[in-house]
């Protein structure tokens, strides 16, 4: 499996520890406490020959990232040889991921790819920022449902 580096989000600075935004430590200070909202997606394409524009489309909304209100913060991935890819998002509530949903530029590739594949998603909770454990637990609920087979070898990063 294949993944970016982490985005930082607008709000994933407001969140107080940048170590804890960066993957390295656990907890946020100061934040409210209303639970963090971790969107987790994952899209398998029926066709290899649409996973570049599937890149292409979901970089170019990743661009976006450090300009949405709400946005934490957020990893792509991939699993080019099992025609997947997907996100990890982190999100200051449920108002704001409502919100990154219905930007016309999200509505424009789900509706481009929806149809051309499969895609299942997931909302998680936590108390507190911590990305590395968030990414754990992504990648679990990513190798369950018999995906397991499909990820063989250790996460690397793309930048």
């Amino acid at each position: 499996m294949l993944r970016s580096r982490w985005c930082l989000g607008p709000a994933g600075g407001r969140l107080g520890d940048r170590a804890a935004a960066r993957g390295v430590g656990s907890g946020a200070r100061g934040r409210p406490s209303d639970p963090l909202i971790v969107s987790v997606t994952d899209f398998t394409s029926d066709a290899y020959r649409d996973l570049p524009g599937i890149a292409r489309r979901g970089f170019a909304l990743r661009r976006r990232w450090p300009h949405l209100d709400g946005a934490v913060g957020m990893w792509l991935w991939t699993v080019p040889s099992a025609r997947r890819c997907g996100s990890v998002a982190v999100w200051t509530g449920r108002r704001a991921l409502a919100e990154f949903v219905r930007l016309p530029e999200h509505v424009a590739i789900m509706n481009q790819y929806r149809r051309r594949g499969t895609i299942r998603s997931v909302i998680l909770e936590y108390e507190s920022l911590d990305a590395a454990r968030i990414w754990r637990d992504a990648e679990a609920w990513l190798m369950s449902d018999g995906h397991r087979r499909d990820v063989r070898e250790t996460p690397r990063r793309m930048t």
